[in-house]
């Protein structure tokens, strides 16, 4: 039997006027002067992405002939909620859900969750609708932050980062005494905003994986580690882009000098053919010697459109990803396995980027600002206060509605009495 997301019982919100028109459907958009910050709580506006587009996401089917209790819905809400309030291990997510004391937030499973349940269906099912959310959600704020950068086209940064593995994570090799795990990223640099995504092994090299992470017409920003010559050629035979830092004692081949500006760092500027000549690169390439201080920094490009200085900018532009790595992995615990398998980390790293995503639209639109830690931290108190209300009204209302059904007062003494009341 399937599970279809449609039919999964959904809080949706109440009145699509409210929602940002950066977060709906491009059929339903509506001026952003309609929207009140007041109309939503933390978590409900947090999650206001993840509320427009998990009806329209593919369904996850069922593998036996039971409906999924802990569905889709439940599991990138969790994880998202794992994320966000940067949980010390996934038992401590689980203990927080199943306090007696305190209600889940919204959308998260309401009547507990079983540790078995949670860790199976992370390492087994969702992978494929977490992609998609992911894809869809990342199209979707890089529009609303718009192209900073618009002259220099689409740009995107690509770089690895090693995740620490454990030693049972055996698919995770790296040297004989460990195991690491390596995510390798497409970040957009005209929104700031993860792209794609690739996991492999720890020692698996980044110049294949960087192929399938650049597209036609788009121009990749890499560091020097990607410096191959063949594959120079083989992306500019594909119409793909690059700027890429090459080793200082690159042999080089002159074919014509360029004006180099006046007052600049630039040093040298020339088209020439990298290499020796058994490696020597079949399409001439743009160089650029830019000195910083008492360093001299070479970039070579297939861009014949750009100036000197500005490879050397858009060069620079590649430390985004450096810092988006740094405050994702140190904000957002995405480095705290909770899952062993390559399924199950592929799946705790897109809940990580999906929840980045999220922060980014919601600061965009409440505060119109980038992810802080000083946001964060609000955000945080804010869901922490709302769950706190949430649970004291609830046990409240628990309270009066057993005295309401169990006891009433009848001619001078209690008696017990059944009765239906509709209190919620």
């Amino acid at each position: 039997m399937t599970q279809s997301l449609s039919k999964e019982p959904f809080p949706l919100i109440s009145t699509v006027a409210l929602v940002p028109e950066i977060l709906l459907p491009d059929s339903r958009q509506r001026p952003v002067e309609l929207v009140k910050t007041s109309d939503f709580s933390a978590w409900d506006g947090f999650c206001v992405p993840l509320t427009v587009l998990l009806p329209t996401i593919s369904p996850l089917e069922s593998r036996g002939n039971r409906p999924l209790e802990f569905t889709f819905y439940h599991q990138i809400y969790t994880l998202v909620y794992f994320h966000v309030e940067e949980y010390s291990s996934g038992r401590a997510l689980l203990e927080d859900i199943n306090d007696p004391k305190e209600s889940p937030p919204e959308w998260l499973p309401q009547d507990g969750l079983g540790r078995g349940t949670f860790f199976e269906a992370i390492h087994s099912r969702g992978l494929e609708q977490m992609f998609e959310v992911f894809e869809r959600l990342s199209k979707k704020a890089a529009n609303a932050m718009g192209t900073k950068y618009e002259k220099f086209g689409d740009l995107c940064a690509i770089d690895g980062s090693l995740i620490d593995a454990t030693l049972s994570m055996e698919w995770a090799d790296y040297t004989s005494t460990t195991n690491k795990a390596k995510v390798h990223l497409s970040l957009d640099l005209n929104s700031g905003l993860p792209r794609k995504i690739i996991l492999t092994e720890g020692k698996a090299p980044e110049r294949p994986v960087a192929e399938e992470l650049l597209e036609c017409n788009q121009t990749g920003v890499f560091d020097r580690g990607y410096q191959e010559h063949s594959r120079f050629d083989s992306w500019a035979d594909e119409g793909k882009y690059f700027v890429c830092r090459v080793k200082s004692n690159a042999q080089k081949t002159i074919v014509r000098e360029l004006p180099i500006p006046d007052s600049s760092n630039v040093i040298f500027f020339a088209e020439v053919y990298l290499g020796d000549e058994q490696h020597r690169t079949k399409n001439s390439l743009r160089l650029v010697g830019y000195k910083v201080g008492k360093k001299l920094f070479w970039f070579a490009t297939n861009r014949k459109d750009l100036s000197a200085t500005e490879i050397a900018i858009i060069y620079h532009l590649r430390w985004e990803v450096e810092k988006f790595f740094a405050w994702w992995k140190r904000h957002l615990n995405v480095y705290h396995l909770i899952a062993r398998s390559p399924y199950g980390l592929m799946m705790q790293l897109l809940a990580g980027l999906i929840t980045y995503l999220l922060l980014v639209l919601y600061f965009y639109w409440r505060y119109n600002e980038y992810p802080s830690l000083l946001l964060l931290r609000q955000l945080r108190r804010d869901i922490r206060r709302e769950r706190a209300i949430r649970s004291a009204i609830s046990i409240t209302l628990t309270k009066w509605m057993l005295l309401l059904i169990f006891t009433t007062k009848r001619r001078g003494r209690w008696k017990k009495q059944t009765a239906i009341i509709a209190i919620f």
